[in-house]
């Protein structure tokens, strides 16, 4: 693929924006950036690019950038925007960066996606492979951006890529030899408008694979495991429920790996991430380490030390005998369930945020039987108060600090505060991480200003 002088427009500012206006630098490309923050939002990030030769628009998209462009590169995220739909139909290329990084790649790429679990699932097969010797590197969603890699490529690299649908949105010749797809559910519907588009674009990742490559699919989700008949890859499952023919399944609380044999992995036990959804993330990043040969012992001290990630049902500290969980990405309603699934005590919720679309009456039956108290914050805490009366007692808190205070208040000794707000952060917070790191900061000033915080 030929960048040289051509008229390339990049939307969205953020990581990958960035790494993606290098890499079309560097092959000569005319390149401008299309930017909804202000030049005040954006600071020296604006004369750091005009001084590189980049036109830089801010404060909003203009229809002409888009219409002059010879190609388009969105950032993950950006939304289905007006501009970006009257240049394809004028017949202008738009493409992810994912989409752009494979045509430039020669190493192996393991793509991960589903709604829930792909970040867990990516770190987790990373240190796997890494852990084993093996030339690996996180990227994608979490991590570095795909298209940073493309200079120091090998043939013999791989790339353990966390895909969003945002991304498969803006592909067209994107196959990997490794995918692995951990579940569906509703989820971005304001960007989407469908549950049947989302799942449309979600399965691009397999479907668009062929003879010699590899799905790796949950068999306990219908949707998921119907793909197995869409191509001519192979397939291996993950089960909790039942056994699978080629992949990894639970028996008698043990991680049963099964290829031509069966051989036991590990106990569930040793698992140190709570929940049943790690299991099935845990047995899809086993069945993809044992596709490149990772020997059982190794792979299982790499699980056994794995300890999660941050702002994933992360215990931030107990004080006055309750312990306060930050689950900030938790953001759709199927993570919230799986994050209430998790424990078997007492809850103090923390829910709220910008909505996507999402059913939020999904809640009611396990809020009613696991939950305490709702501590509603945000832009969707009118919707999700609606979709939860009659279940429990509600009480609307300003901000994270507040929803903190009210939730300890509330809690009694054995209890847990839980932030796992079914919502993106947007309303409030530049990200889910912003927002977890809010929690934590606030937990611990309220321990602290009580005298009884703990680690």
């Amino acid at each position: 693929m030929d960048l040289r002088d051509k008229k390339v427009l990049v939307v969205g500012l953020g990581k990958t924006g960035e790494a993606v206006a290098r890499f079309l630098l560097e092959r000569a490309a005319k390149v401008k950036i299309s930017e909804k923050k202000t030049a005040l939002e954006l600071g020296d990030r604006v004369r750091l690019w005009t001084e590189r030769g980049v036109e830089v628009e801010s404060g909003g998209h203009q229809p002409s950038s888009f219409l002059e462009a010879e190609l388009i590169v969105p950032s993950p995220g950006v939304p289905p925007l007006v501009e970006l739909g009257a240049a394809r139909k004028k017949g202008v290329p738009v493409l992810s960066e994912i989409e752009l990084a494979f045509r430039f790649l020669k190493g192996r790429i393991v793509g991960v996606t589903g709604t829930n679990g792909k970040s867990t699932t990516v770190t987790l097969l990373h240190k796997i492979l890494k852990e084993a010797g093996l030339p690996a590197f996180l990227t994608g969603n979490i991590g570095t951006p795909l298209i940073s890699f493309v200079d120091t490529d090998r043939q013999e690299h791989i790339y353990i890529t966390e895909i969003s649908s945002f991304q498969l949105e803006y592909t067209e010749t994107l196959r990997v030899p490794v995918s692995v797809f951990l579940n569906i559910s509703q989820n971005h519907l304001d960007w989407h408008h469908t549950f049947e588009s989302y799942y449309q674009t979600k399965k691009r990742l397999v479907t668009a694979q062929g003879k010699g490559d590899t799905a790796i699919l949950n068999r306990d989700d219908a949707a998921v495991w119907d793909l197995k008949d869409e191509g001519k890859f192979r397939v291996c499952g993950f089960s909790r429920k039942r056994k699978v023919r080629r992949g990894a399944f639970l028996q008698d609380g043990w991680i049963v790996l099964r290829d031509e044999a069966e051989e036991k992995l590990m106990p569930v036990s040793d698992i140190a991430l709570p929940g049943a959804h790690n299991q099935d993330n845990v047995m899809a990043a086993a069945v993809a380490a044992h596709l490149f040969r990772i020997p059982p012992p190794s792979m299982r001290d790499s699980i056994r030390s794995f300890p999660g990630l941050e702002h994933r049902l992360e215990k931030v500290l107990t004080f006055g005998g309750v312990d306060f969980v930050n689950d900030s990405k938790a953001t759709t309603v199927d993570a919230t369930l799986k994050a209430l699934d998790s424990f078997d005590r007492k809850m103090i919720l923390i829910l709220g945020g910008r909505d996507k679309g999402a059913d939020f009456r999904l809640l009611r039956k396990p809020v009613k039987a696991k939950v305490k108290k709702v501590i509603l914050v945000g832009e969707a805490r009118e919707k999700i108060r609606k979709a939860l009366l009659g279940t429990v007692p509600m009480a609307e808190a300003q901000s994270i600090g507040d929803a903190v205070g009210l939730g300890f208040s509330s809690a009694a000794p054995g209890e847990i505060v839980l932030l796992a707000p079914a919502c993106t952060s947007w309303d409030m917070f530049n990200n889910f991480e912003e927002r977890g790191e809010v929690f934590k900061r606030e937990v611990r000033r309220l321990a602290e200003s009580s005298g009884q915080g703990q680690g």
